[in-house]
């Protein structure tokens, strides 16, 4: 089984990209074959200033380092390492139609926030889905917010492979019947972790770089506890029980908590007696002492940056082989030597 995902290095990862993706990723690697990638092509949408894009992108390849990932089980690598990824993404692109585009939840999400929409914005799916049939990916993990892209992924790759594969039949993508020809693209599922699939901001709303309501994995220690404290909280007095919907701080404490902790949590909230402030308190010390761990492997990491580029660029390596061998199929069949 092949397993790959990636995450966009468009700002300092979050425990929204931890909880939703990455703690996922750790777990994986001794599940098959993973390939885990940094999505600085994608992160040009957001981020312009050239020498901020080198850091996030570095700080990226740290953070996957830092929570896990072992180079020597997974390949780890950037994205625009392998150009392959960039010819699939415009070959690709000749048989997207533009209204699976136009329904894409991110860009839809993005435009309703304001964001002003341009080409990369609009067509970011396309790369997404050359990301990961350029693999053959059988599995992507993802936070459910993401599932749409890995539908359309498989929508694109049985057009392609209609369209360019004689005898594929999209009942039978892998050719097992008589008859039938396997498909150049292959099918990715969506691996999903329900209960973590979406993680609530500081401010309500889903936590995301865009929306500025994050909490960064490797924030200064000052800026954590000032974010922990500004968690968005209702006036429900200190003796009341505390409302569980729409209620940031008790979805965070529910996440982030042992199950047999958060159960002394949940009992007290809905009890009342407690304030805000003695549960932010309770967050804060959770991030750390699930994080920590993490933090001090990191500062390890940034003492021998040569390593670190060692470990990406042997990433490259083996996942260029992978993309010039479907991409050598890909030329082949829509007729370029």
């Amino acid at each position: 089984m092949r397993i790959l995902s990636g995450v966009q290095s468009s700002g300092r990862l979050h425990i929204g990209n931890y909880y939703g993706a990455m703690r996922q990723f750790v777990q994986l690697q001794d599940q098959g074959e993973a390939y885990y990638f940094i999505a600085n092509y994608h992160a040009l949408t957001t981020v312009r200033d050239p020498k901020l894009a080198l850091d996030l992108t570095r700080d990226a390849a740290l953070t996957y380092l830092s929570l896990g990932l072992d180079p020597k089980k997974a390949v780890l690598f950037r994205q625009s390492d392998v150009k392959e990824v960039l010819e699939l993404n415009w070959i690709l692109g000749t048989v997207v139609p533009q209204a699976h585009l136009e329904r894409a939840h991110s860009y839809k999400d993005k435009i309703a926030n304001n964001i002003s929409p341009d080409f990369g914005l609009f067509a970011y799916p396309v790369l997404m889905a050359a990301d990961i049939l350029l693999y053959s990916a059988d599995q992507v993990p993802v936070g459910k917010d993401q599932i749409q892209h890995i539908e359309f992924a498989r929508d694109w790759a049985v057009k392609f492979n209609t369209q360019y594969v004689p005898g594929y039949d999209p009942a039978d993508p892998e050719g097992k019947e008589r008859g039938h020809a396997p498909g150049i693209l292959k099918l990715p599922s969506a691996f999903v972790q329900e209960h973590s699939a979406t993680v609530p901001g500081i401010d309500g709303r889903k936590m995301s770089k865009s929306y500025g309501n994050t909490l960064e994995l490797f924030g200064e220690e000052k800026d954590i506890k000032k974010r922990i404290m500004s968690i968005k909280t209702d006036s429900t007095a200190v003796d009341a029980p505390k409302p569980t919907t729409d209620a940031p701080l008790y979805d965070l404490l529910k996440l982030m908590l042992p199950a047999g902790e958060f159960s002394d949590v949940d009992a007290s909230w809905k009890a009342g007696g407690k304030g805000y402030g003695d549960y932010k308190k309770k967050l804060l010390e959770a991030f750390h002492a699930t994080f920590g761990p993490a933090r001090q492997r990191r500062q390890e990491l940034l003492n021998d940056p040569g390593e670190l580029e060692r470990i990406l660029q042997d990433g490259a390596q083996r996942a260029r082989a992978e993309a010039t061998r479907l991409m050598d199929q890909v030329r082949r069949a829509v007729g370029i030597p």
